[in-house]
């Protein structure tokens, strides 16, 4: 397909970069896989143009032989992703038996970025998923457990600006250029590399890369035992944070395993812990297992105590003994390491959700002295301001966790929906809360509450069915019961958006 090196299409609210394979909602990056990217270029190029079904599945799947079925579905996820057009009708139109069109405006925005992320006040830098040798799950799974750690040293030191984990998993097994995904996560730094670990040693390889200069500040071999992995990630730090800041400034010395299989066993689990029910199950086992064999590892403890919270505020488990365990786990987690704001921010989420504010707002503020880096602290904060009544600090704290962590989790789009609700900025909520990547069943609820504040009776009552298919105990009164609310006027305008849109009480 021809297309001009550097173009850029703008429609709707909507920014597309076909090169950069960025699709942003304003400033929202929106979460579209490799085959939907190619078919999104292949109609925006032409609009209004009739596009053969043949044309768009060599778009997709160049040089290779698919059913018909698989274009239909990649057709529903985009106009899922994008929504309904201003119109009310959809951007990409079916033409019985021959194809599809691009309905919507397009307009070619020339070869720069209409608006890049400016860079931070410090140096900035974003670690790229290291590659893992040979095909092997474990390898993989190394190699992930790796770039996290990374990330989480490196985000503790105060002087740097480090993009969170699920960000630049984005960019996991796909090829493009270093200064292209530097720019597309407003970082000026990227630190690259592979891992590989087999009988008892493990080799690594990364190289520091200056995306602006393209100059290789640092690269460096290891060959090590096993054993010794803690120690190399600690020298990987130390030598980056020399490379950018000119001298080492150590943090406090993080809580590490002391036996393989337990850390093995974290690393796998926090991909599971917020996914579903039954995901959740399986990390539980997980971590359950990781502090049996390893009971002084505060990681594991931190995330068992999320998977309990988890438990009874979003999957319908009993409130007890879920909410105390959480409580006594979070506690530990901090005492075995009192420097890890991962620890002190889930144990300030769950003192919140106890009522016990002061002590909650002590534990985030440690948190974020901890390490200012760490997003979800961020996200999880403006969760409890929206609560407090304080929306505007809710909107700045959701707004910087979106900043550090541009492809976020599916939870921060129901954190900022709920914020823009209780900003009663209603249209913005329901944006946020339509995106695909929201949790489903649960942004509904405050979905349905928007359109019924617009007045939108018939399509928030369709939202609260739905909500209900997967939700069938939930009701008003127990939700308030749950929600730490410590503003009466904030919950007073819940609660009526949820009765106008028909929420049982």
């Amino acid at each position: 397909m021809r297309r001009m090196q550097g173009s850029r299409f703008a429609f709707g609210p909507f920014v597309f970069d076909p090169a950069a394979g960025t699709l942003l909602r304003g400033d929202v990056p929106v979460a579209v896989g490799h085959r939907g990217l190619k078919l999104l270029e292949a109609l925006v190029a032409r609009p209004g143009e009739i596009l053969a079904k043949a044309e768009l599945m060599d778009a997709a799947w160049p040089g290779t032989a698919v059913e018909e079925g698989n274009l239909t579905v990649q057709i529903a996820q985009l106009r899922k992703l994008l929504g309904p057009a201003a119109d009310g009708g959809e951007w990409i139109a079916t033409v019985p038996r021959v194809g599809y069109r691009f309905t919507g405006a397009v307009e070619k925005l020339d070869g720069t970025q209409q608006r890049p992320l400016p860079l931070p006040d410090k140096p900035s830098i974003a670690v790229l998923p290291f590659v893992a040798f040979g095909s092997d799950p474990e390898q993989e799974s190394f190699a992930d457990g790796l770039t996290e750690d990374l990330i989480t040293d490196l985000s503790r030191i105060g002087g740097l600006f480090v993009i969170a984990r699920n960000s630049v998993f984005a960019y996991k097994g796909r090829a493009m250029d270093v200064r292209m995904i530097a720019k597309d996560l407003g970082v000026r730094f990227l630190l690259e590399g592979s891992a590989r670990r087999a009988a008892g040693r493990v080799r690594i390889n990364a190289q520091l890369v200056d995306a602006v200069s393209g100059e290789h500040l640092w690269a460096e071999r290891f060959d090590r035992s096993l054993e010794d992995i803690f120690a190399v990630q600690d020298e990987v730090t130390a030598k980056i944070v020399e490379a950018l800041l000119g001298r080492l400034r150590a943090p406090p010395a993080r809580n590490r395993p002391r036996n393989f299989e337990a850390y093995d066993l974290c690393v796998r689990a926090r991909k599971l812990i917020d996914d579903s029910p039954q995901t959740a199950r399986e990390a539980h086992l997980m971590l359950t297992r990781a502090i049996s064999l390893d009971p002084d590892y505060a990681e594991a403890y931190r995330w068992l105590a999320m998977n309990h919270w988890m438990g009874w505020v979003h999957w319908g488990q009993p409130v007890e003994p879920n909410r105390s365990v959480a409580l006594e786990l979070a506690r530990k987690a901090v005492a075995i390491d009192p420097n890890d704001a991962g620890c002190r921010w889930v144990l300030a989420n769950l003192l919140a959700y106890e009522r016990r504010f002061e002590e909650a707002d002590t534990e985030f503020a440690r948190a974020i002295e901890l390490d200012p880096n760490e997003a979800d602290t961020w996200a999880t904060l403006s969760d409890i301001e929206v609560l407090a009544g304080h929306v505007e600090d809710s909107l700045e704290h959701i707004r910087k966790a979106f900043r550090l962590n541009p492809y976020p989790p599916s939870w921060y789009y129901l954190t900022l929906g709920a914020a823009q609700y209780a900003a009663r900025e209603y249209e913005a909520a329901v944006e946020t809360l339509r995106r695909d990547e929201t949790y489903r069943t649960s942004s509904r609820r405050f979905l349905a509450a928007s359109l019924a504040q617009l007045g939108r009776l018939d399509e928030a009552r369709a939202e609260v069915e739905m909500f209900l298919v997967a939700n069938p105990h939930f009701t008003t009164s127990h939700w308030v019961w749950t929600e730490p609310f410590r503003d009466d006027a904030t919950l007073k305008h819940f609660v009526d958006g949820f009765r106008k849109a028909g929420l049982p009480e």
